[in-house]
């Protein structure tokens, strides 16, 4: 690592009370260990910063110089270095991440789950003559994971069924009012879970639907979350790159309003749209294969890259 970047990440974790170094930023983060980051942060503090390290590679491999530490994402705090995901994972879980940020963790409150006579006798039998319950995890994108397990710290006891159920403070968070079910199926019995807080559905976009979207003057907004290198190279009309200043106008919107995302091939925009899911909007597509997709099949005057 040049003295240079040294002096740089120095200057970027003494500056800010919290920095988070990651994939992507926190609008748009780029992967899931950097999303799982960014929503604990998310429901601590009001103001952070990310530091993207896909926008420089000499940052992204000098971080992990810096940190001694071989992964991304990164947290400091008041200039001390906390951990990546796993370790500020279990501080949040037990508390500690709160304190070491100084600030109030709200309690979480412990949500209802409906199980039925079918799925209780099932469970009941699993956890009978041992010291261990139901677990169930419910992740950002509310896919659910139902284990027998031991509890831990700064788990949340269900409220308002048969058998002894708990969860993780960020899954406790996405579960009330969900109910598990124990139903045949082609291919044998097998746990249902219904939860009512899963967000509506990503529509996948073809270049070809999206075209006729534009050709029909429907009204969309359509967002860009490439870095600003890749936006010189080519863009598609009308878009916006998401940007800090673009992320609050967008968030601002109504909740109907239809969004699309793009990106190079697809991948970063799914997560994008993932994030808005979260925060409620109903009508987001992400446009599958990205805008080197809409080259090949829609518009070769757009260059590749």
């Amino acid at each position: 690592m040049s003295p240079a970047i040294r002096a740089r990440l120095q200057t970027q974790v003494e500056s800010h009370d919290v920095v988070l170094f990651m994939k992507g930023d926190r609008h748009a983060p780029q992967c899931g260990f950097s999303a799982k980051v960014v929503q604990m942060l998310d429901t601590l503090v009001p103001d952070y910063v990310t530091v993207n390290v896909l926008d420089d590679p000499e940052v992204r491999e000098g971080i992990k110089e810096f940190s001694s530490w071989p992964t991304i994402p990164q947290l400091y705090a008041k200039g001390k270095f906390l951990g990546g995901c796993d370790i500020v994972t279990e501080m949040f879980e037990e508390g500690s991440l709160a304190d070491t940020l100084g600030v109030a963790q709200k309690p979480v409150a412990a949500p209802r789950i409906t199980v039925t006579e079918r799925a209780v006798a099932a469970l009941s039998g699993a956890t009978a003559g041992t010291s261990e319950v139901v677990r169930l995890g419910v992740s950002p994108s509310f896919e659910h994971e139902l284990i027998i397990g031991a509890r831990t710290p700064g788990d949340v006891q269900a409220l308002g069924c048969d058998v002894v159920i708990v969860l993780d403070p960020m899954s406790a968070r996405r579960a009330d009012g969900t109910q598990i079910d124990f139903i045949e199926t082609p291919r044998g019995k097998a746990f249902k879970i219904d939860n009512p807080n899963a967000p509506a559905e990503i529509q996948q976009l073809s270049p070809e639907g999206l075209k006729e979207l534009r050709d029909a003057a429907t009204k969309l907004t359509l967002v860009d979350v490439r870095t600003p290198a890749e936006r010189e190279i080519c863009k598609l009309e009308d878009s916006v790159l998401l940007r800090d200043e673009i992320y609050e106008e967008l968030i601002a919107l109504e909740k109907d309003t239809a969004l699309v995302f793009y990106c190079h091939h697809g991948i970063r925009s799914q997560q994008a749209a993932q994030h808005f899911i979260g925060r409620g909007f109903r009508r987001v597509y992400n446009l599958v294969g990205g805008i080197q997709a809409w080259s090949q099949r829609v518009d070769p005057s757009v260059p590749t890259y």
